[in-house]
Parts: structure tokens; sequence; C-alpha cells
């Protein structure tokens, strides 16, 4: 049995504001990273910029925009759906340039758990999102959890990533302070043996 589209979006209202609210200021948390990147001048390039620390920003949005999509008073949940399947095809399409990008790069070696990470679960939550989309209008509305559960997986996602890069950027800015301070200290040595 079908239920009716204001009722069920309406029991989702407090978990799409959540969702929503805690993608828009996490946002924020991504010029944080941005900056400290900057600063450390860890990149000479925008390659792996553009494939680790950006994609948090569109997959922020992402739940942010799918937490707004189901927040708006449908009448039914096919065009909620038709717009849920089309956030997820474009997010799966940019998940998919993003991965490009991540193998072209050579500023940073990634490791399974960046591929995992970066790559498989904005794939994974996009795909989901695409699957419900399409159903949202056809079957019942059990798919919502589906689209919740996509949407929460971004922001989990985000939030790992967003960690993840802040710990490698000051673990490599201490690693290159420490072996400035020892060249430093070796050419000092140099010095007052040649006096």
């Amino acid at each position: 049995m079908h239920e009716t589209a204001p009722f069920t979006l309406d029991a989702w209202q407090s978990f799409y504001v959540i969702v929503g609210s805690s993608a828009g200021a996490l946002t924020g948390l991504q010029f944080v990273v941005l900056t400290l990147i900057s600063e450390a001048r860890m990149l000479r390039a925008g390659d792996a910029l553009s494939a680790f620390a950006s994609p948090n920003v569109v997959h922020f949005c992402m739940a942010l925009l799918v937490s707004a999509i189901l927040g708006a008073p449908w009448g039914g949940l096919g065009p909620p759906g038709v717009a849920v399947a089309l956030c997820g095809a474009g997010g799966l399409i940019y998940s998919i340039a993003v991965l490009r990008r991540a193998m072209r790069q050579r500023d940073y070696r990634p490791v399974l758990e960046d591929w995992i990470w970066h790559a498989a679960f904005p794939m994974l939550a996009y795909a989901a999102m695409i699957h419900a989309g399409i159903q949202m209008s056809r079957v019942s509305s059990d798919v919502l959890y589906i689209v919740g559960g996509a949407s929460l997986m971004l922001v989990f996602v985000d939030i790992h990533n967003a960690w993840d890069t802040v710990t490698y950027v000051m673990a490599e800015r201490s690693r290159r302070e420490r072996e400035q301070a020892r060249a430093a200290a070796a050419a000092a040595a140099t010095r007052r043996q040649s006096e």
C-alpha cells in the first residue's frame, strides 16, 4: 500500500533537518582544511586538492540538497524521486571524475583506505540515491530509508575524509619541520667545524 507523500515526508522532517543542517555547517570545516593545506604548502598541483579535498564540499552540499528536496512540500513521491535520482546521477558522474583525478595526481600516494573512503563509499551512496529515486514513486515509501542512509553516509564519509586530511597535513608539516631543524643543526655543526 502506498502512503501519501505529505504524510510520508513529514515523518522524515526531523531527520532531514539534522542531516541538512549538519552538512551545511560541516561545509565550513572544509574551508579550514583547505586553509591548512594552503598554509602548509603541501600540494604543488591542483589535482590532489581536487581529488581529496574539494569533493568533500560537493558531497556535503549534495546531502544538503537532498535534505532540502525531501523537506519541500511535495504532493506525491514521483517528483522528489526524480530529483533525488538526478542528484544521485550527478554525484556518481562527479565521483567518477574525482576517481580519475585521484589516479592521475602525483602529490599523494593513496592507500586502500583512501580508495574506499574517497571513491567507493561516495559512489555507493550516489548509486543508492539513483536506485531509490527511480523506485520512489513505484514502490512503497520504504525506499526513503535508502535515501536517508545514503545522505547520512555522505556526511559521515566527508567527516572522516576531512579529519583524515587534517591529520595527514599536520603530520606531514611536523615531519617537514623536524627535517628542516635537523638540516639547520647539521649546517650549524658544519660551520662550527670549519671555523
